[in-house]
């Protein structure tokens, strides 16, 4: 079977694409490296196809959406103060590529697996958080993503192919962006911890969020290929949550603590009851063990920027001026 990976040097779409190469799919990765690593899939390379293309820009690579058998749209821009200071770009990198994507698939009504947000929630009333609890939007990446996942669910809709939304909640693992933006919490902690600086803890560290680990997340979205459902939001998540504090001592270091910010929940945690009856889909990896495989790798963020409080303040303040 030919599976398509957009986003495929990234984060999860690197892992997604090593899953898929093992399990005998061929598979094609579009992918404009603005996040993405090159080095991330080059292990990859002889066993699979690469187009470096702009999704939000119609080119060959629609082609290879049509002929193919699912699509997993893994590509989008993320973190939250880059979508403030420029939304337009957010816009036309999660949402129109998603509509160019769409129009591609429904040609020959293959099967498309959209990587959704847990932001859509905003600051939830119910933990853990079920896919019908009420959307609240607080920034423009969770609108872009949201705006993406209804595109995209629309059009299997009426042009009859099917669609699976799946929102991820915190992802973490080895591979984790190390680009300038400020953002995952992952990324700013191992970077600090290599330059043996203090991390810089939002708030008092008792928020907590439901870290995921990639490999888990990998397993939910080939099972939602897999199994024969359409037109469905999924939640994939650990179902656990752990607090930021947690988080700090299984690193190790010391800690200084930084303005809590505003549009952030307190909790974020999956209910996962969907993902288990639809998709047999149930998280290995534990906390811990996740943190020691990111640990066991951490030299892959000795070129990630360490952020400081100050650096952090004057990066910050499109977030506190425009939601606070």
């Amino acid at each position: 079977m030919k599976a398509v990976v957009t986003g495929g040097a990234g984060f999860i779409g690197s892992h997604l694409v090593e899953r898929l190469v093992k399990e005998g799919l061929k598979v094609t990765v579009i992918d404009n490296l603005s996040t993405g690593r090159i080095d991330n899939i080059n292990e990859l390379m002889s066993d699979i196809q690469f187009i470096e293309q702009d999704l939000s820009l119609p080119g060959n690579w629609q082609k290879v959406i049509e002929d193919s058998d699912v699509t997993f749209h893994m590509a989008s821009l993320a973190d939250i103060v880059p979508s403030i200071e420029n939304p337009s770009l957010y816009y036309s990198s999660n949402v129109t590529s998603t509509l160019n994507i769409a129009e591609a698939a429904r040609v020959s009504s293959s099967k498309v697996i959209y990587a959704a947000s847990s932001s859509c929630y905003g600051i939830p009333d119910q933990y853990p958080t079920k896919e019908d609890t009420e959307i609240r939007l607080e920034y423009p990446y969770a609108l872009t993503k949201r705006l993406g996942e209804e595109l995209i669910l629309h059009w299997g809709k009426v042009y009859r192919f099917p669609v699976v939304s799946t929102r991820f909640f915190n992802v973490y693992g080895t591979r984790s962006r190390t680009s300038g933006t400020y953002g995952a919490v992952f990324g700013i902690f191992l970077a600090q911890k290599l330059a043996g600086v203090p991390y810089t803890v939002v708030g008092d560290g008792t928020q907590t969020r439901d870290f995921s680990y990639v490999t888990d997340i990998v397993d939910g979205l080939i099972r939602a290929f897999r199994k024969d459902i359409v037109c469905e939001i999924i939640n994939l998540g650990s179902g656990t949550s752990h607090s930021i504090n947690t988080l700090v001592n299984l690193l190790g270091g010391d800690v200084v603590y930084i303005p809590k910010r505003p549009g952030e929940p307190s909790i974020t945690q999956a209910d996962i009851t969907k993902a288990k009856a639809l998709l047999g889909y149930s998280p290995k990896i534990s906390f811990e063990e996740g943190v020691q495989k990111v640990l066991d790798n951490i030299d892959y963020w000795k070129d990630a920027p360490v952020w400081t409080p100050c650096s952090i303040a004057k990066a910050t303040q499109a977030w506190f001026k425009e939601l606070g």
